[in-house]
């Protein structure tokens, strides 16, 4: 399903619920000590302000991709929007976090 959503570039959205006040939440999603419990380890940097770039390797099923992210948005406490694309490989998306 998620494969024929991305050909026909339709959104792909993941709701999820978390028991938690929004500054908690906000702080998972853009503080890099509390990603790095979650997301990637290896993030070298990350501020959660427009313009702010950075870049790091991951190993997926053998292949080392470089992941390439460009803060595009940022509503404090409510929003980031990056742009996310891999180094080496067409296209690229935009990634939304929004907190209600």
């Amino acid at each position: 399903m998620i494969n024929k959503m991305i050909d026909q570039g339709q959104p792909v959205l993941v709701e999820e619920i978390y028991e938690a006040f929004i500054d908690k939440v906000w702080q998972a999603i853009t503080a890099l000590n509390k990603m790095s419990l979650w997301f990637f380890e290896n993030i070298p940097a990350f501020t959660p302000e427009v313009g702010f770039k950075t870049q790091f390797e991951v190993v997926s099923d053998q292949k080392v991709l470089l992941h390439l992210w460009e803060i595009l948005e940022v509503v404090p406490m409510k929003k980031p929007v990056c742009n996310w694309q891999y180094g080496g490989y067409p296209g690229d998306s935009v990634v939304i976090f929004e907190l209600f």
